[in-house]
């Protein structure tokens, strides 16, 4: 059976090609970053993109043309409560989510997939989450939600996401039963990235070397090249710093002197090869390749995210950093969107 969704906040499409591995189609992706939305069509062109701003008054009657559709699904900007922000519980952008909603109001979706930082679950003590999963209640879903860790469903990294599911049927989605059953053995750093060179590699080169885990084999699946591989050029201070610090360690491992040069916890922080990567940021340049004196290429930290290699990224490199940072890694999606599937068609 083929299922339906419309992706909101879609950014460059993580969600939107996980989703569509798993069997749910995207009719439409709507974003207000055209960067973003120049990636995923790139990539899908099979799916509509639009380029609009969901927390305006574009947003009030968009979901009466899509009634009836499947799922809505998407992640609202999470900077007003990310834990790496503010926290401000006045943000406006707290309130996207608001946006959403109405869309889910009007096109009245059987289910619908949200997702976010998990440090929405304890703002304002919880009571956020509260007045969010009641906004849903009130529109006639049943709401479950769950923290998950990517690295459980076959992503190369520690990420943890707040999902949101709710639906019209007459029963709760239930994470241990549909989600957690798909859990798989957790792949390394050096599984996922191990096989990129030092060097930057010209977009379309050829790879360097064959797949060194099964993992890499399954990654470059329908690629023969490899793109956006351009390394960062570092100051020297930089570089000789970072050599000092090992495989996994961070700002602890430095002399005294070195310790405060970077006023940030997560500052000289190495990947560490033998565990999937921490979270995978937007471009800051706070965490390191686990063996170069660099931070990962926009190609090495989308293999973090589970990007296959056929999935191009467009814009600046600063563009292409902040696009894969603010994904949903597509492994997840896809664990997601069969779980998803498994309770829509199992009684």
């Amino acid at each position: 059976m083929q299922y339906n969704s419309i992706d909101l906040f879609s950014g460059c499409g993580g969600l939107t090609l996980g989703l569509g591995q798993s069997g749910i189609n995207s009719v439409l992706a709507i974003d207000n970053w055209s960067d973003a939305l120049e990636t995923l069509g790139g990539n899908l062109p099979s799916v509509e993109t639009r380029l609009l701003d969901l927390g305006g008054a574009h947003a009030v009657n968009f979901g009466k043309s899509y009634r009836g559709v499947d799922f809505v699904v998407g992640g609202p900007p999470c900077q007003g409560f990310s834990i790496s922000g503010k926290r401000n519980p006045l943000d406006p952008r707290n309130r996207l989510y608001e946006g959403f909603l109405k869309v889910v109001k009007d096109a009245k979706p059987r289910m619908f997939l949200m997702e976010n930082v998990p440090n929405l679950a304890s703002m304002e003590g919880g009571q956020l989450l509260k007045a969010i999963i009641s906004d849903f209640e009130n529109l006639g879903y049943l709401v479950s939600h769950q923290i998950v860790l990517a690295s459980e469903y076959g992503v190369p990294q520690n990420r943890r996401r707040l999902i949101l599911v709710g639906t019209r049927e007459r029963k709760r989605f239930e994470f241990v039963k549909h989600l957690d059953s798909l859990k798989v053995t957790a792949i390394t750093s050096r599984d996922a990235i191990g096989d990129l060179p030092e060097d930057t590699l010209l977009d379309g080169s050829p790879y360097p070397c064959n797949p060194l885990s099964a993992f890499q084999e399954e990654i470059r699946l329908g690629s023969s090249t490899v793109n956006n591989h351009e390394i960062t050029n570092h100051a020297e201070k930089t570089i000789s710093t970072i050599h000092l610090v090992p495989d996994g360690g961070n700002y602890k491992d430095l002399p005294e002197h070195l310790r405060d040069t970077r006023r940030v916890n997560i500052a000289w922080t190495r990947i560490n090869s033998s565990k999937p990567s921490m979270t995978i940021d937007t471009g800051h340049r706070h965490h390191f390749h686990y063996s170069y004196d660099r931070v990962p290429t926009v190609r090495e930290s989308a293999r973090l995210q589970s990007f296959p290699d056929t999935f191009i990224f467009r814009g600046s490199k600063t563009s292409q950093y902040k696009q894969v940072g603010n994904a949903v890694p597509p492994l997840l999606a896809n664990a997601i969107g069969c779980a998803l599937i498994s309770f829509l068609e199992k009684p």
